[in-house]
């Protein structure tokens, strides 16, 4: 039986981006499996309101230099998407197929935002990354899976983006420890 991690996350926090990335390469050397599932964790709901990116330019930067990570080498405030929520639609129907495939198509996504600088909220950039997966594009109307997901959250007092939870024991953005 396979191992797993939760991680509540949103699309676009730069910590998941980083967490995620260095947490997938850890797993790659590691002599048994381990399933690393991504939850919803919608930052505009939790906050009222998306992420800002010039906010988030700050957090980039600081992640890049202190960290020396070249994770955000396609960062671009102009096509910072307005929710997040179609973007979280295609990664809970992408983990209703597999774990794999979930995880797959989260990582695409934060790379089609922070490398490739493109807007995450656009159908177009959702339906391609979708095509590439064998998925339909998402569909603007919240997802069981995310709402499920953010209840499930709250549950269990999920503090911010990332949270992971190894079993019951949680690990609230091991990234910002810098």
């Amino acid at each position: 039986m396979a191992r797993r991690i939760e991680v509540f996350a949103d699309i676009t926090c730069p910590f998941t981006h980083v967490g995620l990335n260095r947490v997938v390469a850890q797993l790659e050397t590691l002599d048994r499996e381990v399933e690393l599932v991504v939850r919803a964790w919608p930052l505009e709901w939790v906050n009222g309101v998306p992420l800002d990116a010039d906010a988030v330019s700050m957090k980039v930067g600081v992640l890049t230099e202190q960290l020396g990570v070249q994770d955000f080498s396609g960062f671009r405030a102009d096509t910072w998407p307005s929710t997040t929520i179609p973007a979280l639609n295609l990664e809970a129907a992408a983990f209703e197929v597999s774990a794999e495939t979930g995880l797959q198509v989260s990582l695409a996504i934060r790379a089609a935002l922070f490398t490739e600088g493109q807007d995450v909220s656009s159908p177009d950039v959702l339906a391609r990354i979708a095509e590439r997966f064998g998925l339909d594009a998402p569909s603007t109307e919240v997802h069981p899976r995310v709402q499920a997901d953010y209840h499930e959250g709250q549950r269990r007092g999920v503090r911010g983006s990332p949270d992971f939870w190894a079993g019951s024991q949680e690990f609230f953005c091991p990234s910002l420890a810098l």
